[in-house]
């Protein structure tokens, strides 16, 4: 099928951009398109004006800014993932961005695209909601910052307000002896994730754990965070006994499922996933590489 009639828009500038957002009725805008454009070609959406963010090359780069990664919402997830500056910041996100599509997806789809989609099987949202993300968005009074939970409102639905843009997201950078994990379970490699998992652990000289983050996807309306496993592993030294007390908690979240995957099936899943994603980034404290 071929998309609806729409009014294309080019903006150069972030301030043209808001401007056409505010002044124009039912207007969309288009950031990667890879989920929107097989939106409009199946008719899921039908906007009146079409506002294409490719010109305005200030939402694109990666750089550091008060000890923070900063990434412009415009960053292709090819360049996140080419990045050696996002390895080391970041490098649960770097280990996520390789499981997005294909290359060629990749070399369009956009971290603010999708961020903002808010697919539930989307790898991006569950690596922000595990590292704290803050998202920076600019409306006609100028810009705000959102925190990542605070920004996941629901099923592909975001905080943002219908004038606003989301024009950049902050992470912090990865302290030392800090060791990821990012797994997901798929029918397909490429297809969008069943369950997916994002774990961050940082540890002490001494062995205990002094952060631990566990991040839930796929089967969720939006991402999960495990706050209660998270807090029972703090203080502690990473073991099997741990490790199979978050994936417990895991399998206890509610998950949608259906008829191919059931909601009880895809909590198991997420149990095994956790305490695999667990073990992985246990072992990757200290260490120099994720590779």
């Amino acid at each position: 099928m071929k998309a609806p009639d729409f009014r294309y828009h080019r903006p150069a500038s972030v301030e043209e951009a808001v401007g056409l957002l505010g002044a124009c009725e039912d207007a969309r805008l288009l950031a990667g398109g890879q989920s929107l454009m097989p939106m409009l070609n199946l008719r899921v959406a039908s906007p009146g004006h079409l506002i294409d963010l490719g010109g305005v090359t200030s939402l694109v780069g990666i750089g550091e800014d008060k000890g923070e990664l900063l990434i412009g919402a415009m960053t292709t997830q090819r360049a996140l993932e080419r990045s050696p500056l996002v390895a080391q910041a970041a490098p649960l996100l770097a280990e996520a961005v390789a499981h997005v599509g294909h290359q060629q997806t990749r070399n369009r789809g956009t971290i603010g695209g999708s961020l903002c989609h808010l697919d539930p099987g989307a790898e991006l949202p569950v690596v922000a909601a595990a590292l704290d993300a803050i998202l920076v968005a600019t409306g006609p009074c100028g810009a705000r910052e959102i925190r990542f939970a605070e920004f996941a409102m629901g099923y592909l639905t975001s905080s943002l307000a219908p004038d606003e843009i989301l024009t950049a997201v902050r992470f912090p950078k990865a302290p030392a002896r800090t060791g990821v994990a990012f797994l997901e379970f798929n029918r397909r490699p490429a297809d969008f994730a069943i369950v997916s998992v994002a774990v961050t652990l940082t540890g002490a000289p001494d062995g205990r754990l002094t952060h631990a983050a566990i991040a839930l996807g796929g089967s969720y309306a939006t991402p999960v965070r495990l706050s209660e496993a998270e807090a029972v592993m703090v203080g502690h030294a990473p073991d099997e006994l741990l490790f199979m007390a978050a994936a417990s908690m895991a399998s206890a979240v509610a998950c949608d499922g259906d008829e191919l995957y059931p909601g009880d099936y895809r909590q198991e899943l997420a149990g095994t996933l956790v305490a695999r994603a667990l073990r992985l980034a246990a072992s990757r404290i200290g260490s120099a590489s994720h590779d």
